[in-house]
C-alpha cells in the first residue's frame, strides 16, 4: 500500500499511527493461519510503589481488510486476557468434528445467496406445500 493510502485510511492494514506505535512500543507474540500478526506492549507501566498499573495492552494487525471476524476464537480470548500465554500453549487439541475457522463472507464474493436472492436474478421458488388462504366465509 501506498504512504498516501497508510495516511488517510484506516480499513486497509495498520495506519500510520499504529505502525509507528508497533515499532515503537509493540512485541510481537505469533501470527494465526490467515495471516494476522498479534502484538502486546514490551513493557508493562509500574506505578511509584512498584506495582502495575492496568492490564497489558494487546493488538493485532490485519492480513487485507479490518475486518473483527478474521481473529480466530483463540486468538479473540487472548486479545481480550482471557490467558496470558499465547493460544497454542492454551488450547485442547482440535476434535474430529470441529470445523476449520472461516471469517464471517457477508458482502464478499463467497457470501451465501439464496434461490430468490437479487444477485442471482431475484426469482424465488414458487411456494408449494399444504399452504391455504384464509378466506372470511370459511
Amino acid at each position: 500500500m501506498s504512504i498516501l493510502g497508510k495516511i488517510f485510511t484506516w480499513w486497509n492494514g495498520a495506519t500510520i499511527g499504529t505502525s509507528l506505535f508497533t515499532m515503537r512500543r509493540g512485541e510481537k507474540v505469533g501470527t494465526d493461519a490467515a495471516g494476522n500478526t498479534y502484538y502486546r506492549a514490551k513493557n508493562k507501566r509500574e506505578n511509584t510503589i512498584g506495582s502495575y498499573i492496568g492490564d497489558e495492552r494487546r493488538w493485532v494487525i490485519y492480513e487485507g481488510n479490518n475486518d473483527a471476524s478474521n481473529v480466530p476464537a483463540e486468538w479473540h480470548g487472548w486479545l481480550h486476557g482471557a490467558f496470558d500465554d499465547v493460544p497454542e500453549s492454551n488450547l485442547p487439541p482440535p476434535r474430529i468434528w470441529e470445523a476449520d475457522y472461516s471469517p464471517n463472507a457477508t458482502g464478499t464474493d463467497t457470501a451465501y445467496l439464496p434461490q430468490g436472492a437479487l444477485q442471482r436474478g431475484g426469482k424465488a421458488a414458487p411456494a408449494r406445500g399444504a399452504y391455504e388462504a384464509w378466506t372470511p366465509d370459511a
